[in-house]
């Protein structure tokens, strides 16, 4: 048990209300049925959602058994065993290994001089179009036309 330090007043009929983070946890909704449990001795009173008696997997009320403490119908357990309506996984294709392209070394003089070209050519043109007619970054354009 966990104290959660969340202290609640009764009102005039008796009732609590079971704060959010609580019913969150709890996963409890508006009209679903709670169990209330108190010790012997009267001074320890717990709640719990009512499970009643159902299969705990389609809420089947006939022919019920109990597998590691939850109730489960024959149907379920008869799916269950089977693995009837299971659909099997397709194996995803095996991809071929990515061919790494070598990547292209310029020296810096022959990039000045292919960039001077291009100013040349297309004198309104933007770094990073420079870039892509060079095969290099709009940033090392910048470094290059500081060397022009």
């Amino acid at each position: 048990m966990k104290n959660t330090g969340m202290i609640r007043s009764l009102d005039t009929l008796y009732r609590i209300v079971i704060p959010k983070e609580i019913r969150i946890t709890m996963n409890l909704e508006v009209g679903d049925p709670i169990e209330f449990l108190w010790n012997d001795e009267g001074n320890f009173i717990a709640l719990q959602r009512y499970v009643g008696t159902s299969c705990k997997l389609c809420d089947a009320i006939e022919h019920l058994t109990y597998f590691k403490g939850k109730l489960l119908c024959a149907n379920c357990i008869t799916e269950l065993k089977g693995n009837i309506g299971v659909t099997t996984i397709p194996v995803p294709k095996i991809k071929e290994p990515r061919q790494k392209r070598k990547r292209l070394y310029h020296s810096t003089e022959d990039l000045i001089e292919k960039l001077r070209k291009l100013v040349q050519e297309h004198p309104n043109a933007k770094q990073s179009e420079y870039g892509k007619w060079l095969g290099v970054s709009q940033g090392r354009i910048s470094q290059l036309i500081k060397l022009l």
